[in-house]
């Protein structure tokens, strides 16, 4: 899709125009839309799909336009069923391949237990590493690490390949003298722990 205004996206992309237009003040940029209360009813699925590198796409084409996808970045919803794009006056289903959100850029402040970690997410979001936005890691079908971290609600981010090479050389046991067993990483006096695998 070419980068083009809401008002020029053509018939076959009449949805998308819809749902922006139905945010009205809550999509001028002035904070995060209350998605979490607003409950208008399910209006059937939406030929949208988040690829697992992050890449929204429509009607099979990549959405090329950042601004509209952190548009709909912040109306998105993880619903029990499904995930939704959700406006005051409408809900729709939309497919996402693993999780929404891809970690782009980590800062790192400290050391040891109480260091600190935050990620930039591909659509701008800022995290902090801790009980609001825990840290979470899964092996993968090869044995590599993913991480994950947790942006707001249901809503995760995947940590990209290059800063989760980063991300495991922070690792270290659980206790300094071996009395536990494992591998993982201190954020915050909270430890996460990293399943057996490679780290990547």
């Amino acid at each position: 899709m070419t980068d083009r205004s809401p008002s020029e996206i053509p018939p076959a992309m009449d949805a998308l125009g819809r749902l922006k237009a139905a945010l009205g003040e809550h999509g001028d940029g002035r904070g995060a839309p209350p998605v979490e209360r607003w409950n208008p009813p399910f209006c059937g699925d939406l030929d949208m799909r988040i690829a697992a590198d992050g890449t929204w796409f429509y009607m099979g084409t990549p959405i090329g336009r950042p601004a509209l996808v952190k548009l709909f970045a912040s109306v998105l919803r993880k619903d029990p069923e499904r995930y939704v794009l959700v406006t005051p006056v409408e809900r729709v289903g939309i497919t996402v391949d693993d999780v929404p959100f891809m970690a782009v850029e980590m800062a790192v402040e400290g050391e040891g237990r109480e260091r600190s970690v935050a990620f930039r997410t591909n659509v701008d979001d800022l995290v902090e590493v801790g009980a609001d936005h825990p840290l979470r890691f899964e092996a993968d079908e090869t044995g590599a690490v993913k991480p994950y971290v947790l942006v707001r609600g249901e809503l995760w981010a995947l940590v990209t390949r290059a800063l989760t090479y980063d991300l495991i050389e922070l690792g270290e046991d659980p206790s300094p003298d071996g009395a536990e067993a494992g591998f993982g990483i201190f954020v915050r006096g909270t430890f996460y722990p990293v399943p057996c695998g490679e780290s990547a």
